[in-house]
């Protein structure tokens, strides 16, 4: 039962870490910044992108989006 505990709490950990650095990403993006912090705003976006994922233009999308933030990683 110890164990079982111990796996739940370093999955809990994981998890809580991947969306910490999720959300890290919307900001050094200057996405909260430039919506005033407008939830609504930053979910319709997300929900658009999502949206275009699911098109036929999912491929040319993800591979402007990918470039552009290697580029933007790597310039640091």
């Amino acid at each position: 039962m110890r164990h079982d505990m111990r796996m739940w709490q370093v999955e809990r950990r994981k998890r809580t870490r991947h969306l910490i650095e999720l959300g890290g990403l919307v900001v050094k993006a200057g996405i909260v910044d430039l919506t005033g912090d407008d939830r609504a705003t930053i979910y319709g976006a997300l929900l658009w992108m999502a949206e275009k994922l699911r098109s036929e233009d999912r491929e040319h999308a993800r591979s402007l989006w990918t470039a552009k933030g290697k580029q933007a990683f790597d310039d640091g």
